[in-house]
């Protein structure tokens, strides 16, 4: 890459391979440049994957974090592979939940954070975990996740 605006960065535009834990796994940032506008910055991931701590089985979620950058955004390519990095990671929904957001908020700093996390049932019970950091800026357009509750077959 030449740009300098992304000078330091490790994964972008280069063959980066998937994480084996969260731990492991590089969360990276660059400039926001908002103007200091309170732009709401949405990432979905439909098709998470964890581990059962207790079992090994598979849990799936439909994540959406919405944030409000202060001075950085997080770069996508990471946010993909830390996401990825959960495939091999046993932890309870509400624990890899907040784990996520505790490392974007530690690298982002961010003037707003939240996440919903809609969980697929474990032993017929869906399980969904939402966090946010406090009340959003005033003025700030705040749109509906847009995630459906789980209704199973019907």
């Amino acid at each position: 890459m030449t740009d300098d605006r992304y000078a330091g960065l490790q994964q972008l535009g280069t063959k980066t391979e998937a994480p084996q834990s969260p731990q492991e796994a590089v969360l990276e940032r660059v400039a926001a440049h908002t103007g200091g506008k309170n732009a709401v910055v949405r990432f979905v991931c439909p098709e998470f994957t964890s581990l059962c701590p207790m079992t090994g089985q598979p849990d799936f979620a439909h994540i959406v974090i919405d944030y409000i950058p202060d001075q950085w955004l997080v770069e996508s390519k990471s946010l993909k592979l830390f996401f990825h990095s959960f495939r091999n990671h046993g932890g309870f929904h509400e624990a890899c939940t907040l784990m996520i957001a505790d490392r974007l908020i530690e690298l982002l700093a961010p003037k707003w954070l939240r996440i919903g996390a809609y969980w697929y049932p474990r032993g017929g019970i869906p399980i969904d975990v939402f966090w946010q950091t406090g009340t959003p800026p005033e003025g700030a357009w705040i749109p509906d996740q847009g995630v459906p509750p789980y209704r199973g077959r019907g």
